[in-house]
């Protein structure tokens, strides 16, 4: 008999009746077994749900006695990671629920097979995650399902499957609002640095950024568009990169803090004032953008409460709670500071490029 059996096999038996299977097969969905086809497992996990079966999962404890939520993050090194995690922590407080935080960034790739590092959740007593701008794919993501892991994502890497509940910001409005802002400042030539290409968030500041621009009739230079990673090297990069340009921007959208403070960096090494020169923007409203030199105009994120928003939802789940929606979306706010001004009329005349554009928009040979 089977851990899961040993809690009662009327009530299998009642769940299997629920889902007209055998019980054997019910026990097999429960233990998170392959070897079930997945019209019967959905048939079983709605069975499951209706007869108010108590997952295991509910009554898992790590050695304290308490329960346990993972938090699995790519790296640490950004006010948005750490605003992220001290929202989970906070509301994991309240709840008396321990947290454990996983850093993939620093970790070479996981020998464990999905199967492998779905079961070690499970033999180690967590009892639900949260994934925070990583990229699991749709196998290692099934296999938490069958297990009756809740998993909650915070802004993916790769886009979730539609059973998984996802957490996030308008992207697309605050994509919008940033380069409303500057458009209205009177910039035309601006620019985009953003994440990867595949990530949704990414996707969605970007296509902000593009109907705010098509709003106004400006067209976007595809030089002008650039992604790489949420880091602030990326900045830096993408800086010098439209510097070498013959027509740089006179500002940057930045598609993070991170990136935006990359961008600052190397316009100090460059002789560039921020934003005498040129106006930028950054994404996240971080405690980085307010202490930075000059404090960054940012299209600030609900951060803590994303953190928030998502344990509540691991513990919804794991009561097993029918969930009347799989995305949260919360509003994000453009903050201005003293990042973004008007664009100059003409050119410093010590900007230090060789191929400074004339006043009549030659560039010299």
């Amino acid at each position: 008999m089977s851990r899961i059996e040993s809690q009662g096999k009327l009530t299998l038996a009642a769940v299997a009746r629920e889902a007209g299977v055998s019980t054997p097969t019910v026990s097999k969905v429960i233990n998170g077994r392959d070897d079930v086809s997945a019209d019967t497992r959905a048939k079983v996990l709605t069975a499951l749900a209706r007869t108010g079966y108590k997952s295991p999962l509910q009554n898992r404890r790590n050695v304290s006695g308490r329960q346990m939520v993972e938090v699995v993050i790519d790296n640490l090194e950004s006010g948005y990671a750490v605003e992220v995690l001290n929202g989970v922590v906070e509301s994991a407080a309240v709840s008396d629920i321990e947290v454990l935080l996983n850093v993939t960034g620093k970790q070479g790739a996981s020998t464990l097979t999905p199967e492998q590092r779905a079961q070690r959740i499970v033999d180690e007593g967590r009892c639900g995650m949260i994934v925070v701008t990583s990229a699991f794919g749709d196998a290692q993501l099934d296999a938490f399902h069958r297990r009756q892991i809740p998993v909650v994502v915070i802004d993916p890497l790769n886009p979730p499957p539609g059973d998984v509940v996802s957490v996030g910001a308008s992207n697309w409005a605050g994509g919008k609002a940033a380069t409303s802002h500057l458009l209205e400042l009177g910039h035309r030539r601006i620019a985009y640095l953003g994440g990867p290409d595949a990530a949704e968030c990414n996707q969605a500041r970007l296509h902000g950024f593009m109907a705010a621009m098509r709003s106004a009739g400006v067209r976007v230079e595809d030089e002008y568009v650039l992604s790489g990673q949420f880091r602030s090297e990326h900045g830096a990069k993408g800086m010098k990169h439209l510097l070498g340009l013959d027509q740089p921007p006179t500002a940057i959208f930045a598609g993070s803090d991170s990136i935006a403070l990359g961008v600052l960096a190397e316009a100090r090494r460059q002789g560039i004032r921020v934003p005498e020169d040129m106006s930028l923007v950054g994404f996240d409203g971080t405690y980085q953008a307010e202490e930075s030199v000059p404090p960054l105009t940012s299209v600030s994120q609900p951060l803590q409460e994303m953190g928030a928003t998502a344990l509540r939802f691991v513990l919804r789940q794991m009561r097993g709670e029918l969930l009347d929606s799989r995305r949260v979306e919360l509003a994000t706010e453009l903050v201005v500071r003293e990042s973004t001004a008007p664009p100059r009329e003409e050119p410093r005349e010590d900007w230090p490029r060789k191929n400074r554009p004339h006043k009549d928009g030659m560039i010299p040979g």
